[in-house]
């Protein structure tokens, strides 16, 4: 897997996402600190206020950045978001009010929804083989689930010898290092073919990718992986703290219990993707998330809850997560041409969090009127259902070679040179606005 890193141009993106996660890391555990100097016993209230607002710029935003720098240099746009981002974080430890956080977690987090996108749409330009895309992608999400591990760690040796704002400066230092590693590369920046409308551009994404039954069946996926995300992510501190009655290590050792889940599954799936099509490990994915819900529920029914039996369900919870999450670039750098590509990681990126809008807010109430281990049993349903639904929308060997027509191209046509039957594998373009049923 590390063998990808001889590329230099991939080496330096993967160097600016690293530095730029452990920055995006030491800013969740200050934002914690400083919800709770500013608002005290509502700071549960601040930081639930400030998650939906980043839900919201995440869903708003990146449609319409992917639009505005569909024609400006890749390289150009990721190293002003990148200073963009960074200069937000200083201003952080200077706010004396709750609405200048929301304000500044507001910017912040729409810069973060114009690069992530497009940062994620460069690397199937930069790495084209399918082998070792799909390395990358589980490497990347190994730095996900270990910045998870790792950044509250060093928060913690930070605060041992300063103040909370301090990490408000390593996370501007963490998007300045990755805008200095963005700039040192030459990236890849396909020009589209045909122009259009501003409002056009900002829609084009979401037409293309709501007309492709496998990404149909990715959103549905992602409905699953977030159904069982949000049961983890809202409610274990809830579970371990007052459930339980254990302290701030034993909410770590849950959490970890979940990445360890996930890093599991982001190191096997290089082999697995060569033996099973994407769409089967990403259901079978969904598939143990469910059951590992389902258990946990089944399990706190008929047993008192320990940290122990805790964990164990948390890890397949994030096996499945990862499952579903790792290959989902695969899926959508197949399923667009290459300059379509930021516009459908733009979609997907508006579409995924939009389901994590709805399970975030879900799941909180649902624990709070019904317990954990109801809360299990009905977010595990939901995740079964998308599941299933996946299932139904997304076809077998959808990547495979169509055999269709084109009644409205004249025979002499660039693409429809070559003699036999037409044929090839379906991407939803200008020539192709509908996926053609077989034969």
């Amino acid at each position: 897997m590390l063998g990808i890193l001889r590329n230099r141009t991939y080496r330096h993106l993967f160097g600016a996402q690293v530095v730029a996660l452990t920055g995006t890391g030491l800013a969740t555990v200050a934002l914690a600190l400083l919800a709770f100097e500013l608002a005290g016993d509502q700071a549960a209230l601040v930081l639930g206020t400030a998650l939906t607002i980043k839900m919201i710029a995440y869903v708003l935003i990146a449609p319409m950045a992917a639009a505005l720098a569909e024609r400006i240099p890749r390289r150009r746009v990721l190293v002003a978001l990148d200073v963009i981002r960074a200069a937000v974080a200083v201003f952080l430890p200077f706010v004396t009010e709750v609405w200048q956080v929301y304000l500044l977690i507001f910017l912040l987090q729409s810069a973060s929804a114009g690069f992530t996108p497009m940062f994620q749409a460069t690397i199937p330009d930069v790495l084209p083989k399918d082998e070792d895309y799909t390395k990358a992608l589980s490497l990347s999400r190994l730095a996900m689930d270990l910045e998870s591990l790792l950044s509250p760690l060093l928060a913690a040796l930070i605060l041992g010898v300063t103040g909370f704002a301090t990490l408000f400066w390593g996370t501007s230092l963490g998007f300045l290092a990755s805008a200095v590693l963005v700039v040192s590369v030459v990236l890849p920046t396909p020009k589209p073919t045909t122009s259009c409308p501003i409002w056009k551009r900002t829609t084009r994404g979401l037409t293309l990718y709501l007309k492709t039954p496998r990404l149909r069946g990715l959103l549905a996926l992602c409905w699953a992986s977030s159904s069982t995300g949000a049961m983890v992510f809202v409610n274990t501190v809830l579970l371990v703290k007052s459930e339980l009655g254990l302290g701030d290590a034993a909410v770590a050792l849950a959490l970890g219990s979940f990445g360890l889940g996930s890093m599991a599954a982001a190191l096997l799936l290089p082999q697995l993707i060569r033996k099973w099509e994407d769409r089967s490990v990403m259901i079978t994915g969904a598939t143990i998330g469910t059951i590992s819900l389902l258990g946990f529920g089944l399990a706190t029914s008929l047993l008192p809850l320990t940290l122990g039996l805790l964990m164990v369900f948390w890890v397949g919870v994030g096996i499945g997560f990862s499952a579903i999450l790792t290959p989902s670039g695969r899926v959508l750098s197949r399923s667009a041409h290459a300059f379509d590509r930021p516009a459908i990681f733009a979609a997907h990126f508006t579409l995924s969090h939009a389901c994590w809008l709805i399970a975030y807010p879900l799941s909180g109430f649902l624990m709070t009127e019904l317990g954990g281990g109801a809360t299990s049993f009905i977010l595990a349903i939901l995740a079964g259902l998308g599941g299933l639904t996946a299932m139904y929308l997304w076809p077998r060997n959808s990547s495979d070679a169509i055999v269709h027509h084109h009644d409205d191209l004249p025979p002499d046509h660039p693409h429809l040179s070559g003699e036999g039957p037409h044929a090839h594998a379906i991407i939803i373009d200008d020539l192709h606005p509908h996926f053609p049923t077989r034969g």
